[in-house]
């Protein structure tokens, strides 16, 4: 009988899947590798919270292998042999150890595919690939689905997933409720009623791994309570996380998932967005779960709750990813309108006199996390209308949040929120003035601006940089049929009343801090 190749397989700190058809293989030839680098520590400042995550998660993932009997080799931040570079520490691994083959499964972020395809060419060994077995669809599935036609919909694609997995559907052709989309049943403002259970919280220990972390020197943002660590970290907690969104929340998700509120970091969301970015869990057993249930509790929750959660997954989320590699690497550069400023400082510690901006950032930088109309409707509605540099988007989205990896954030934030990528992902831009962050939260109740006045020292900032966006980008947005009523009331303004509006947009983008 020939000997088996002795292979090292890498395993990334976004790919710890335990149902991978890796781990069903005979394991006696094999070693599984794993690394906390620099290299994946450094490319942006990250949150404490994120790196902590991250390392933990990878850790857990590492044991649960180590207890089945696989062979693991892990590299800790702080190990003398960590060259804090992966190709480096590949070459040094097949050398050390007389490895003969070397695989892996392949990323989610454009750069790491380039490097592990680089190594790759100047190993001395064999190399193979193989796919994560995570998503519903392959990288090239969206730009198939959109050959030939003029816009990318996010629709058309969503309800053709549902007729091929057969989500959510009465028969081959018919969407349960008789509707596909439920969006406009997704707007209530919550005001203290229904009332919101406590999330599924964890309370873990990470002092050891904060030890390291600040050994080690890695810059970070945010802050952590140690002994208090509240994100899943492991399968457990993460189907844990998922069985409780079920049976708490999904009866009223859809209704309040773009609300806005002082006192709620979390409302309905299920905070399942890490332990499926990590594939601790998958999107076919969390859309699974959520829909069994929902079958279970007919009589209770309503088609446009379940629509709604189904429609993140499996719309925006393979959506975007399908975006990602269809547009890549071009992508990353797209500043379509050709905006250059920086973002404020406030973005790093909340002081702004802006109540909405003021807790969205707060919570971000004390949970790392916010949901999506905080993200899409206050931080980043923000930053488009003061004109700032995608590229300074970028890197605040993908250190702040505990779950932002390229592959999803770059997409969010470039295209849907910043339209920098010109229209491709976003048909018009996700602009505001303060009256639609009024009629989603209770930040303007006690602000030290006034949501309703226009102009003058007490009126509320997005008032003025909204009209002003709209007016200094005529020429880009002026034939977009879905701006024309904007456009109209714009036409219809006093010169002398317009002229005041560029003044004071003016001068927020420039002395944001005043602000």
């Amino acid at each position: 009988m020939a000997e088996k190749l002795k292979i090292l397989r890498l395993i990334l700190g976004d790919q710890l899947n335990h149902h991978h058809s890796w781990y069903k293989d005979d394991q006696e030839n094999i070693t599984n590798v794993f690394m906390e680098m620099r290299q994946e520590t450094d490319y942006v400042v990250h949150h404490i919270q994120k790196v902590v995550g991250f390392f933990s998660a990878m850790r857990n993932f590492a044991d649960h292998l180590k207890e089945r009997d696989h062979q693991v080799i892990y590299m800790k931040i702080n190990d003398k042999n960590n060259q804090q570079d992966l190709g480096k520490n590949l070459e040094q691994l097949i050398a050390d150890h007389n490895f003969e083959k070397f695989e892996y499964q392949l990323p989610d972020e454009y750069r790491l595919d380039e490097q592990l395809k680089e190594i790759c060419e100047n190993l001395s060994i064999e190399s193979e690939a193989f796919d994560t077995e995570h998503f519903y669809t392959r990288r090239d599935d969206l730009e198939k689905f959109y050959e030939g036609k003029k816009q990318l919909v996010m629709e058309y694609f969503y309800r053709d997933m549902r007729k091929n997995h057969g989500i959510l559907m009465t028969n081959s052709k018919d969407p349960e409720g008789g509707k596909w989309n439920y969006d406009k049943s997704n707007r209530k403002k919550w005001d203290g009623e229904p009332e919101i259970p406590h999330e599924r919280g964890f309370r873990k220990d990470v002092s050891g791994i904060l030890e390291e972390i600040e050994k080690a020197g890695i810059k970070t943002m945010g802050s952590i309570e140690e002994k208090n660590f509240n994100w899943p970290t492991s399968r457990e907690d993460s189907l844990s996380v998922l069985n409780y969104f079920c049976k708490n929340l999904l009866v009223h998700f859809g209704d309040y998932q773009d609300a806005l509120h002082t006192d709620q970091d979390y409302l309905f969301h299920s905070r399942i967005s890490f332990s499926l970015n990590t594939k601790m869990i998958s999107p076919k057993e969390v859309i699974d779960s959520a829909t069994n249930y929902y079958y279970e509790h007919k009589d209770e929750i309503d088609i446009s709750q379940i629509e709604g959660f189904v429609r993140q997954i499996l719309g925006w989320r393979e959506y975007m990813r399908g975006i990602y590699w269809k547009e890549m690497p071009g992508y990353r550069r797209s500043n379509k309108l050709r905006n250059q400023n920086e973002l404020p400082e406030f973005y790093w510690n909340a002081e702004t006199k802006m109540n909405c901006l003021h807790h969205s950032i707060k919570g971000s930088l004390e949970n790392a996390y916010a949901h999506h109309i905080q993200r899409l409707m206050i931080t980043g509605n923000y930053a488009l209308l003061t004109e700032t540099h995608p590229d300074e988007v970028d890197k605040w989205y993908l250190g702040i949040y505990i779950d932002a990896i390229e592959w999803v954030e770059i997409t969010n934030t470039r295209g849907m929120s910043q339209f920098a990528d010109g229209g491709i992902v976003a048909t018009k831009p996700y602009v505001s003035s303060g009256s639609y962050i009024n009629k989603m939260s209770n930040y303007c109740k006690d602000c030290h601006y006034k949501v309703k006045e226009k102009l003058g020292e007490k009126a509320c900032p997005f008032n003025s940089l909204y009209w002003n966006f709209l007016d200094s980008n005529r020429d880009y947005f002026g034939d977009n049929q879905r701006m024309n009523m904007m456009y109209s009331l714009l036409d219809k303004k006093d010169p002398e009343e317009l002229e005041k509006i560029r003044k004071r947009a003016k001068r927020i983008i420039s002395h944001p801090s005043d602000f």
